[in-house]
């Protein structure tokens, strides 16, 4: 019962105040410490063996569980645990971060080429030079629709289902993944476990942000609820990736866009497939289309806690 009331909680608490830059800077962020935590095993366990990969996750998740399961052992009982809780769970999530550095690429992008260049590369990992202003807004895109799930609906997902270590867990494994989870020599051994396990924690958060695109879809002008889903039940198996390739392919069909396509990265070209079958000439004012659609979702997602709480509390 109290994993339903944290979580429309720790979603407000986000949404609305964020994590501030005075506590990143005064005490850090706690990705940011899973992140020091993984870079320390990457240095020392690393002998490009899927055994000692393994062997990082478990210490990393064992870890993170033993931090966060006592701590929620010790919170529940209190009169107002539940509220410190919620607290301690949205720094876990990263709706208002998220749709800021978006709206940041937006407004560069708006003043000159350069500046697009510059504010999308804090977002994604491709060349930005590479860029022209059509790549730099599909690349914004791009990165809010997929990371609409990774940092939104995934955490949430979790959290729902067992609370704060549940979200806890679910960000080691996702910061595992970006950090280590890479088809390099150095990683691609190592990082398997961590790749391997991201994806599975994230294959039913993945098709529910595309449903939830889709139903979000409804509330925008101009964007097309119906094409969202047919479009992510038709494309989103060209990616990859088993989960990327369904929220992009959903925002791609809302808002008939054309996403996805050809790269760089580090100054190789990569044909990656084509989301969706509109525009691919996009600017700033998509990317701002694209951030109304994504706060239209945050909005169905508040309703559909507050009302999932409610209702297990009057079961409850």
């Amino acid at each position: 019962m109290m994993h339903a009331l944290v979580a429309p909680l720790a979603l407000l608490i986000e949404r609305l105040v964020g994590y501030p830059d005075w506590l990143v800077k005064r005490i850090g962020h706690p990705v940011m410490w899973m992140g020091g935590l993984i870079a320390l095993l990457d240095r020392r366990l690393n002998d490009r063996t899927r055994g000692r990969g393994v062997l990082a996750l478990v210490i990393l998740l064992g870890v993170t569980a033993a931090i966060t399961v006592p701590l929620t052992a010790l919170l529940r009982p209190l009169p107002f645990g539940f509220l410190i809780e919620a607290l301690l769970a949205s720094t876990l999530l990263a709706q208002k971060s998220l749709g800021d550095a978006v709206s940041f690429v937006a407004a560069a992008l708006r003043r000159s080429l350069p500046e697009g260049r510059a504010a999308v590369s804090h977002i994604v990992g491709r060349d930005p030079e590479a860029l022209d202003e059509p790549g730099v807004a599909r690349a914004a895109i791009e990165s809010l629709a997929e990371s609409t799930s990774d940092a939104v609906v995934a955490p949430l997902f979790w959290l729902l289902l067992f609370g704060l270590p549940g979200i806890a867990l679910y960000k080691a494994v996702n910061t595992a993944d970006s950090m280590i989870g890479h088809k390099t020599e150095l990683h691609l051994q190592f990082g398997w476990a961590s790749a391997r396990f991201d994806d599975l924690l994230n294959l039913v958060p993945a098709r529910l942000s595309a449903l939830l695109i889709a139903g979000a879809a409804f509330f925008v002008p101009e964007a097309n609820s119906e094409a969202a889903w047919a479009t992510a039940l038709r494309d989103a198996k060209k990616h990859e990736s088993p989960n990327a390739g369904w929220p992009e392919a959903a925002m791609a069909g809302a808002l008939g866009f054309a996403l996805g396509g050809p790269r760089s990265y580090d100054g190789a070209l990569v044909d990656l497939p084509r989301f969706g079958e509109g525009r691919a000439d996009l600017g700033p004012g998509d990317i701002q289309r694209a951030l109304q659609l994504y706060r239209s979702g945050l909005n169905v997602l508040i309703v559909v806690t507050v009302v999932l709480a409610a209702l297990v509390w009057r079961l409850g």
